[in-house]
């Protein structure tokens, strides 16, 4: 159709899609319409193939640099060396591919949404057939508790309401009309004279023409938006690769400058490609791709068990840099479950606490403050209100499968009624009076009566509905426990009061009984009594307000975007702190108005977007993502899944939330907790801290070694270091050490840092002075290991044997120190991560092994030491980490620690 169906008039729309009113379509219609439309079912994106996924993880720069030195090590003949890279390099694919395996299925989760039949007219009869038969022009018959098949164009509608919360974020169900004729302009969730594929109709019957399926779907578009949308690299992916590439040109530089140096020396040219190729392998940090992985999954595990479910290992690091946080309102901020905060009944105003569907909760006055509660059991006013909420209502209110839960089958809203009976001591809906006569809801009167048999001399009315239209009816009250007449004062009272609770962003609904029904069985919705007024509202998860302020104190910006009503948006984020007086509130007709550059420029002063659809959702995050700003986005609709994929790092809840949203997100809340993304955050930021810290612990030690053979390259010496002795080094100090620093708990400071910026060098240049100067350090304790061994005995083997000996200690006590930047091992506690001292513990054993067993020595041409030697080796050993703990307690003292800054570091 080129003009939108909920701006046609039905007629016209039938004759468009050569549908009739009362047959529906011919069986060569279908066939016809099905050549040109396909089947209803969303396109499933391409799957790419193992292979290329798992060669996918050769795309590093670092494993490239490992490779090279694998081929150069085997055209050496160094086999052992060839053989131990290629090991390490296929374990780091093999991990991620593994880890990677479950992910993009979010279209397949789309498909699983489609309801499985429908009832159609065609031929003039009415049959099910398969959803997926469906085709443009199809009359479609919808009741109470179906899922809504297709896109359709209502024709009749009776009393039909239908939960759209999966696809716009309106947290009530929406009201429909057939006969409504509606601007071309009209956002989504006001599109009242259309049902859309995967709602549910919450109430009533109808009838519709399907007007699009499969991918022309509200759904399928959003489909359409999953497939076209293709992550970025991670800021940690980012910033390995330009590691690797100043690893690749730096290794190049100084290999060729000591190649040049040792044939300068009389080395021949083969000697001296030798020790270079094989400094080349030790100046590569063989373990960095293992030991970044396993960081990731051992990070991916603790979140886990803090109820944070990552589906790829680089998002694990993603969220210790992110800066904005959006979020959906219903089900993510709120419970998605409505709940009755206020009632008036009797004149006295109430305030009624608990949340969501659990039926347990107090009344407390609210003209008395802070009075205890009050128990309504003798107060007749409000048992009639109850009574009121109770009966004039279809929902059923019933405990969940796990403990504690309860669910609502039927209305929400009707459900919060019958939550707000049980808790005022109404609790048994089997004594429900029962039902002679009922007027259900319209959009006319705005109201529901139903005519209740109380017993065979007595009948009652009960009608609740808008607070205009009821009170318009009403001629008495009840007051003080009996009916007194409806004065022009208190009428006007009573509409103040609708007044003051509808400013709270609470949904308000009148009751209202009829005593003197008698016994002839007519619905009278005039003369009525007024019973009370209920304020309802679907209302904050209790720990969100906290885990907003936690945010803030961790320079995090909260967002909230929802298809839901301003007021209701605007009330939800003030109470949580999202929004304050002077933050400005965004409507999605608001967006339609502002180019993309304008939204960038104001996207700092909103902070609530309101009645926007899922594009919308993503022009702002992606107005967040042209300032350089980290994004997270939550959600748990369908209408989400978009933007929660576009983001750095999309958030679903895994309770609530849809099969779409869970699968495009990178990340899953099992306990739908949104305090639980800022123990996510930490734990982000933990993981980040601990890569950094291991990156300059490797890069020190193998910038110590390259500096170590540069030096005496320059001093004439020999080599102090032979090809098989550098490779040991790496493999003792890369290995274990650089693990157990992956599982350094977080720092105490850590979340009262500014979150990083997204362009930051993981090594800056203040950190790659800690490179350098540490590294300066470790050459210069080995230089004079290697000058004392060999100035006291001239003995080649016993000089490199001390040097050996003392790179390798000094780098082993030089990784208590990587524990902080900022702290040192004391200050942090020695056993806070035990890990640390087993590392250290088996590398040294290790060492001591091979100089110790006989049959060892000769492979790594190691001699024994005296005792004095021992003494001098350990107290060279030593020397790096008491300078580099030294100068961390001169920065303390001299109050010169940057505790807030994220790169803050000490050599």
């Amino acid at each position: 159709m080129t003009t939108p169906a909920h701006s046609t008039v039905r007629e016209l729309v039938l004759q468009t899609l050569s549908s009739n009113e009362q047959t529906g379509l011919s069986a060569s219609q279908v066939t016809a319409a099905r050549a040109q439309f396909g089947w209803n079912e969303l396109a499933a994106a391409v799957a790419e193939p193992a292979w290329k996924r798992f060669l996918a993880q050769f795309r590093d720069v670092v494993v490239w640099i490992l490779m090279i030195a694998a081929v150069i090590s085997g055209a050496m003949s160094e086999w052992t060396d060839t053989a131990a890279i290629l090991a390490i390099v296929l374990l780091n694919a093999l991990l991620g591919f593994f880890q990677e395996e479950k992910a993009e299925q979010a279209l397949a989760a789309l498909q699983s949404l489609a309801a499985p039949t429908a009832k159609v007219i065609r031929d003039g009869k009415l049959v099910s057939i398969p959803a997926r038969e469906l085709v443009p022009g199809d009359l479609l018959e919808i009741e109470a508790g179906d899922n809504v098949p297709a896109d359709l164009r209502l024709l009749t509608a009776f009393s039909v309401r239908v939960q759209e919360a999966s696809l716009t974020g309106e947290s009530l169900p929406v009201e429909k009309v057939a006969e409504l004729l509606l601007p071309e302009s009209t956002p989504l969730a006001d599109r009242r004279n259309m049902t859309y594929m995967s709602t549910v109709l919450a109430n009533g019957q109808g009838r519709g023409v399907v007007v699009a399926t499969g991918m022309r779907t509200e759904i399928g578009r959003i489909a359409g938006m999953l497939q076209a949308y293709e992550r970025e690299p991670t800021p940690l992916q980012r910033q390995l690769v330009g590691v690797g590439r100043a690893m690749v040109l730096v290794c190049l530089a100084l290999v060729g400058v000591i190649f040049f140096l040792g044939v300068l020396h009389g080395n021949s040219w083969l000697e001296a490609l030798l020790s270079s190729v094989s400094l080349a392998v030790a100046a590569v940090p063989e373990g960095l791709p293992a030991v970044v992985t396993t960081t990731l999954a051992l990070g991916l595990q603790r979140m886990a068990r803090r109820n944070a479910l990552v589906r790829k290992l680089p998002s694990v690091e993603t969220l210790g840099c992110v800066s904005v946080i959006c979020s959906d309102k219903t089900g993510t901020l709120t419970r998605n479950e409505m709940t009755v905060r206020e009632l008036l009944a009797g004149g006295v105003h109430y305030r009624v606490t608990g949340s969501g569907y659990a039926p347990q909760g107090e009344f407390f006055m609210i003209a008395s403050g802070r009075e205890p509660s009050v128990d309504l059991t003798d107060d007749q006013d409000a048992q009639v209100a109850l009574r009121v909420a109770a009966y004039c209502n279809h929902a059923q209110v019933q405990p969940g499968k796990a403990e504690g839960t309860w669910n609502v089958i039927g209305d929400p809203t009707e459900g919060a009624l019958i939550v707000l009976a049980m808790k005022g001591a109404l609790t048994s809906r089997e004594r429900k009076p029962q039902v002679v006569q009922e007027l259900p809801f319209d959009s006319d009167r705005k109201a529901m009566s139903v005519l209740l048999e109380e017993d065979s001399s007595r009948r009652v009315q009960y009608t609740k509905g808008a607070p205009e239209g009821i009170l318009a009816g009403c001629v008495t009250e009840r007051r003080d426990n009996q009916v007194v007449a409806l004065t022009d004062e208190r009428r006007r009272e009573i509409i103040q009061a609708n007044v003051e609770m509808a400013s709270r962003a609470l949904r308000v609904l009148a009751l209202a009984s009829r005593d003197d029904a008698g016994t002839e069985p007519t619905i009278d919705e005039q003369s009525l009594t007024f019973v009370g007024l209920v304020g309802m509202i679907d209302p904050p998860r209790e720990e969100v307000k906290q885990a907003v302020v936690r945010c803030r104190m961790a320079g995090i910006r909260p967002v909230m975007i929802t298809g839901d009503h301003p007021a209701t948006a605007c009330a939800i984020a003030r109470e949580l702190g999202i929004a304050s007086a002077s933050d400005h509130i965004v409507t999605g007709q608001d967006l339609d108005a502002m180019s993309d550059d304008e939204l960038a420029a104001n996207v700092e002063q909103i902070a609530v977007y309101a009645r926007v659809a899922p594009e919308h959702k993503l022009r702002v995050v992606r107005a967040w993502k042209s300032r350089g700003e980290i994004v997270a986005m939550t959600g748990d609709g369908v209408n989400d899944a978009p933007a929660v994929k576009a983001a750095d790092i999309g958030i679903a809840m895994g309770v609530s939330g849809t099969d779409v949203t869970r699968e495009a997100a990178a990340m899953v809340l099992m306990d739908d907790n949104f305090a639980s993304i800022v123990n996510a955050v930490e734990e982000g930021r933990a993981i980040y801290d601990n890569i950094q810290k291991f990156l300059i612990f490797l890069l020190s030690c193998n910038a110590g070694e390259l500096m170590l053979m540069l030096f005496a390259s320059l001093l004439g010496w020999p080599i102090p270091l032979l090809p098989v002795q550098l490779l040991w080094i790496n493999l003792v100090t890369d290995g274990l050490p650089a693990l157990a620093l992956a599982m350094e708990p977080p720092e105490p400071d850590l979340m009262r840092r500014r979150p990083r910026r997204s362009n930051e060098s993981m090594l800056s240049w203040s950190l790659g002075g800690v490179v350098i100067g540490q590294g300066l350090l470790l050459a210069a304790v080995g230089l004079a290991a290697f000058w004392f061994g060999y100035d006291q005995e001239s003995d080649l083997d016993q000089a490199r044997t001390m040097t050996f000996c003392v790179v390798v200690y000094g780098e082993l006590f030089r990784a208590l120190a990587a524990r902080s930047r900022i702290w040192t091992f004391w200050q942090l506690g020695p056993w806070t991560n035990p890990y640390v001292f087993a590392a250290v513990a088996i590398s040294a054993l290790l060492q001591i092994s091979i100089i110790t067993v006989p049959f060892a020595r000769p492979i790594f041409a190691a001699t024994g030491h005296t005792s004095w030697e021992w003494f001098v080796l350990s107290a060279l050993a030593l020397t790096p980490v008491t300078v580099i703990e030294s100068v961390k307690l001169g920065r303390q003292f001299f109050g010169r620690s940057d505790s807030s800054d994220s790169t803050g570091a000490s050599p």
